[in-house]
C-alpha cells in the first residue's frame, strides 16, 4: 500500500487514536501515515505527498475529513474515510465504518467514483454547512467536551434564547421565501450526523444542493421536530421548506456557520453552488 497514507486527526475520538494507529501498523508492515494537529500541517503534507500518493485516508471527524477533501478537489486522487468524529454524517452518508478490515479491502480493490462538493463563497462544503441557530450551536458546542449528549444539552439551552435571523433571496425565483427563520441549512448529503437526516432527499450525485428552510416552532415541537429527522421523515410543513437548486444567492443577518460541523464567520452575501462530480472517493 505505498500509493496510500494515512491523515490521523489526534483530536477526534476523544483523543484515542493510538488504539487506531496500533491497529493500522498490525494490519500493515510500514503504513504511510501523518499524525495532524493543524490544517496547515495537513495541507503541507498532502502537498509534499501528492505526486506519490493515489488514495488519501482521513481518519477523524466530518471537518478533518472536509479539509483532506478541500486539497483532492477537481482531481483524480481518491478520498477514503476511517470515522473517528461526533457525529460521523459524512461517512455515514458514503458507507464507510469504525471497521478497518472493511476499509483494506476497499482500498484493496480501489474502485471509486465521483460526487458532488459543494462551495459557500469560497468555503467547500461536502456533507451538510448551515446558519442561523445550528451555527450558533456548534459555536457552543465548541466550547464544551463534544459527545452526543453535550450536543442534545448545547441545542436545548441555545433554542430558548434563540431570536430566528432575517433571510433575504437575490432571485425573484425564490422571494416568496424571504423572511426570519431559526435555520437554513445547505446540504449535499441527508444528515448531519448521528443519523439525524435533515435532508431526506439530498444527493452526492444529483447536481442540486438541497436548501432546507426551518421556521422557529414552540418548544412542545421539538420532539416531534427530532423524532422525524432520526426517522428520516422530515417533510415540507408550516415549519419547513426545501428547495434543490445548483445555485443560490442570498443575505442573513449572521455571521455565524457551521461548514461540516466545523465553526465559522462567513460575511453575506452568501452564494452556494454545486461542483458536480468534483471529489473521486473510494467506493
Amino acid at each position: 500500500m505505498k500509493n496510500v497514507v494515512f491523515i490521523i486527526n489526534p483530536f477526534s475520538a476523544k483523543k484515542n487514536y493510538q488504539a487506531f494507529l496500533n491497529l493500522l501498523q498490525k494490519k500493515i508492515n510500514q503504513p504511510r501515515f501523518y499524525i495532524s494537529e493543524s490544517l496547515s500541517g495537513t495541507n503541507n503534507f498532502i502537498e509534499e505527498n501528492f505526486s506519490t500518493t493515489d488514495i488519501f485516508v482521513a481518519v477523524g471527524g466530518d471537518g478533518t475529513i472536509s479539509s483532506v477533501a478541500k486539497k483532492l478537489v477537481n482531481t483524480e486522487k481518491i478520498l477514503a474515510i476511517f470515522p473517528a468524529g461526533s457525529g460521523n454524517g459524512f461517512s455515514n452518508e458514503t458507507n464507510f465504518d469504525k471497521n478497518l478490515d472493511h476499509l483494506l479491502n476497499k482500498i484493496k480493490a480501489n474502485k471509486s467514483r465521483k460526487i458532488d462538493t459543494l462551495k459557500v463563497n469560497e468555503h467547500l462544503s461536502i456533507n451538510v454547512s448551515g446558519t442561523g441557530f445550528d451555527g450558533k450551536v456548534v459555536k457552543n458546542f465548541e466550547k464544551t467536551s463534544r459527545g452526543f449528549f453535550n450536543y442534545i444539552k448545547t441545542s436545548l439551552t441555545t433554542f430558548l434564547k434563540y431570536r430566528p435571523v432575517e433571510i433575504t433571496f437575490h432571485s425573484d425565483a425564490y422571494d416568496q421565501h424571504n423572511g426570519k427563520y431559526l435555520m437554513l441549512n445547505v446540504a449535499n448529503t441527508r444528515q448531519f450526523g448521528n443519523n439525524a437526516y435533515i435532508a431526506p432527499h439530498a444527493s452526492t450525485v444529483d447536481g442540486l444542493a438541497e436548501i432546507v428552510l426551518v421556521k422557529k416552532f414552540p418548544i412542545w415541537y421539538g420532539a416531534i421536530f427530532a423524532g422525524k429527522m432520526f426517522s428520516k421523515k422530515l417533510e415540507e410543513s408550516k415549519y419547513v421548506t426545501f428547495l434543490s437548486v445548483p445555485e443560490i444567492e442570498f443575505t442573513v443577518n449572521t455571521q455565524d456557520w457551521h461548514l461540516d460541523g466545523e465553526y465559522v464567520e462567513i460575511n453575506s452575501p452568501i452564494k452556494v453552488k454545486v461542483q458536480p462530480k468534483s471529489l473521486n472517493i473510494l467506493l
